[in-house]
């Protein structure tokens, strides 16, 4: 579970009653894209032939771009979630990561799914010992990727969520 049970109005768009503009909701969506495929290599060398998690990605950034609605990029997020099913460690977590940044679109929060779990497969690809430092890593990475212009929201929801996110954001 990585959304909260009450929802942060900073992560509802204007029309809905919230308080988040439309550009800031594409940079959100284009950031957790930019996680999940930072793992992406993690599936993709265990299923090269499926590429769910990859079009879910590549749709997700074209909402962003306004190329599609979101409905269509949510729909990727279903499929990629269902690449993931019969995995575990790294491969599931990086196709869950797809999922979660090709859902952005439709709900904003979606987007510290998208790097929690590109944290959570880098933990389950190191080696005995390492996972800790490998998701500190990872956190730091996604960080260094963050447009300044939505900085501080994400940062404060990492804060805020940390606990619901498996601490991905111990970093």
């Amino acid at each position: 579970m990585i959304l909260p049970k009450v929802r942060d109005p900073r992560f509802i768009t204007v029309r809905r009653g919230g308080t988040l503009q439309d550009d800031d909701h594409r940079l959100l969506a284009i950031w957790a894209a930019d996680c999940a495929e930072h793992v992406l290599h993690h599936f993709e060398g265990i299923r090269p032939e499926d590429d769910r998690p990859r079009r879910a990605i590549d749709l997700g950034r074209a909402w962003a771009r306004g190329e599609i609605p979101w409905a269509d990029a949510r729909t990727s997020a279903g499929h990629a979630n269902a690449a993931a099913r019969d995995l575990r460690g790294a491969a599931r977590y990086a196709a869950y990561a797809a999922g979660q940044a090709a859902a952005v679109g439709h709900v904003a929060a979606h987007e510290l799914g998208a790097a929690a779990y590109a944290v959570r497969a880098e933990r389950a690809a190191a080696p005995d010992g390492e996972s800790e430092a490998a998701g500190r890593s990872e956190c730091q990475w996604q960080r260094i990727q963050l447009p300044d212009k939505i900085r501080e929201l994400v940062l404060d929801d990492q804060r805020l969520r940390n606990e619901l996110c498996w601490f991905a954001f111990d970093c």
